[in-house]
């Protein structure tokens, strides 16, 4: 049987994706059960965090998420003929929801409700700014968003994905297209708030410095997004590397906001939140099911791209893939 996995180099930033020979267990511990692949979204991996939690002494290592979500400890690849997984991590896929939606829309599933509810605690009334609306995590944020009665807002990186989020139905409130260098995010936002600002924020990353790389160019500043938060409002960030500076901490002090780090992965780390964790996992592949949330997916590529198409969604050149087994 063969499986996808990613190999390191000299160092992290070197990792190439091969596919290679595997096996599954014959014999199965208490509580595993064996699941068959039929389908594996390819999200960007983070080395980092697999290699320091989970993998300092392997050379190859699994990724990838299913129906349910391989923990970051689990020694096989997500995407092979079948894997083992304790029962823990996997719920029951409705009949009326297809492989390609389970897996394509789990893991983002899980960020969202992790981020909206977890984190920021939305409410009926709050009013969200989610940057890179159009990505397959912004999309699904902002249909939960909507589901609770809560304001949205979101930015578009390109005129392709504004005139995306421009015919999103629920409708989002105002779209930013700071990808037009005559548009500004917080004026945006403080106009479309009567200047009081956003309740919450959940950005795409952020970025650090004047000088950034072309890929991060049209990310937000920190300060920008700390100019745009309200009163007790609450900035979700993906940016592990992010640093505040006495001012903007006294910022964030004066308004009483919070600041969350989110990392969905983190589910995993505590057999505490189990029940909980699988709850929001049901919720989401019944909300899949019955048509509330609705990801927006490209067509699925077979096992033999997967290598390529893992490739390019690393480097940040598609932002996501999904492979079936044929």
């Amino acid at each position: 049987m063969k499986g996808l996995y990613c190999k390191l180099g000299e160092t992290a930033a070197e990792a190439k994706f091969v596919i290679q020979e595997t096996n599954v267990p014959s014999a199965l511990g208490s509580n595993q059960v064996k699941v068959q692949v039929k389908a594996c979204a390819l999200s960007p991996l983070d080395i980092k965090v697999s290699v320091n939690v989970c993998y300092t002494h392997c050379y190859a290592f699994p990724f990838f998420h299913m129906t349910g979500i391989l923990p970051l400890d689990t020694a096989m690849s997500g995407l092979c003929d079948a894997v083992v997984i304790n029962e823990h991590h996997l719920v029951q896929k409705p009949e009326k929801l297809s492989w390609v939606e389970a897996a394509g829309a789990i893991r983002d599933g899980l960020r969202a409700y992790t981020a909206l509810h977890t984190l920021a605690r939305i409410a009926s009334g709050h009013t969200l700014l989610v940057l890179d609306g159009a990505s397959p995590f912004g999309v699904l944020a902002i249909q939960l968003a909507h589901y609770h009665g809560v304001k949205v807002l979101a930015s578009a990186l390109s005129s392709e994905d504004q005139k995306f989020l421009e015919q999103l139905r629920p409708s989002v409130a105002r779209v930013i297209g700071v990808w037009d260098a005559k548009v500004d995010l917080v004026d945006s936002c403080l106009e479309e708030t009567g200047g009081l600002g956003v309740d919450i924020v959940i950005d795409s990353g952020v970025r650090l410095h004047e000088e950034e790389p072309e890929a991060r160019r049209l990310l937000p500043y920190k300060h920008d997004i700390i100019t745009l938060l309200g009163v007790g409002g609450h900035w979700v960030t993906t940016e592990q590397n992010l640093q505040l500076d006495p001012p903007d901490s006294r910022s964030l002090f004066l308004k009483a906001a919070s600041l969350s780090f989110l990392n969905e992965e983190v589910w995993g780390a505590s057999s505490a939140r189990q029940g909980r964790y699988l709850h929001i996992m049901k919720d989401i592949v019944e909300k899949l099911s019955t048509g509330t949330l609705r990801p927006q997916l490209e067509d699925p590529v077979p096992l033999f791209d997967a290598t390529v198409s893992m490739e390019m969604v690393q480097k940040k050149q598609v932002r996501k893939r999904l492979v079936i087994q044929l």
